[in-house]
């Protein structure tokens, strides 16, 4: 008889005596739960999800940097999350509607239970995330509790990308980013280890990534300038080598005018 894995977790926190409690209740509540990291913020619990790759991550809502509706945002598709409010009872309402786990603090046990039982069984079915209908639920709680009709906030340039490799999804940083590049129906990001695909258009990556690091170099391609080692003009043609990489990517005349100080 085969052993099921146990699930793993991660809990997201500023403060540490809340973070103490939800630990002590998961303990009780959940004995079979793996806790594998405490994050004090929003970037620390997006670099334990790309790091340890947990099946889920509770995460309070308001802590400093990224909130945890920004950090859900970010890892939906790449595990479950629950998101630990200390938002007043009328405010709940919105949760409720929008099909979203959560928990009110303190804490209660009994229904700590009832998200828990939810969990359990959205393991056991194999659940895939719901990385598309999770954020559309994202937008909808933002609405709800600003009190405004749906809108996507100006977002800061994008930090993680989210890719997938066979059945995993993976997330990592831009700074391992060496170049993304437009590949029929897909889009390829390559990085020092390898390579992944995503279906979002680079149209969509030039639009999100800081401009000043991600220079684009033909409509198809965009690399990161901090990986670039050489700059080539032959007549018309004009190419980019980058540092530890045997390959070399075209640079189209229309952008060839940003190597002119190389």
């Amino acid at each position: 008889m085969s052993i099921l894995p146990r699930p793993r977790a991660i809990l997201a926190d500023d403060e540490r005596l809340m973070r103490d409690q939800l630990r002590v209740r998961l303990e009780e509540a959940w004995p079979e739960l793996d806790l594998v990291g405490e994050a004090r913020n929003g970037e620390e619990a997006l670099t334990m999800v790309a790091k340890l790759r947990p099946d889920l991550a509770f995460l309070d809502i308001r802590m400093p940097g990224q909130t945890g509706l920004e950090v859900a945002r970010t890892i939906a598709g790449c595990c479950h999350f629950v998101f630990v409010t200390a938002y007043e009872a009328h405010a709940i309402e919105a949760f409720e509607q929008g099909a979203i786990d959560y928990l009110l603090k303190p804490v209660d046990n009994a229904r700590l239970a009832v998200t828990v039982a939810r969990l359990k069984q959205r393991l056991a079915a194999g659940d895939d995330h719901n990385g598309e209908h999770a954020l559309q639920r994202i937008e909808t709680l933002l609405a709800k509790l600003s009190g405004d009709t749906p809108q996507r906030p100006v977002a800061p340039y994008l930090r993680w990308i989210q890719a997938g490799v066979g059945s995993q999804v993976f997330l990592f940083p831009v700074e391992e980013v060496l170049y993304i590049q437009a590949q029929d129906k897909y889009t390829v990001i390559v990085t020092a280890t390898g390579e992944s695909l995503v279906r979002k258009p680079i149209r969509e990556f030039a639009e999100a990534l800081d401009p000043e690091i991600f220079w684009q170099i033909h409509r198809s391609t965009i690399v990161n300038s901090s990986a670039i080692a050489a700059f080539k003009r032959d007549g018309e043609h004009a190419e980019v080598t980058l540092r530890g990489r045997k390959e070399k990517l075209e640079v189209s005349r229309s952008y060839t005018g940003r190597f002119r100080q190389m």
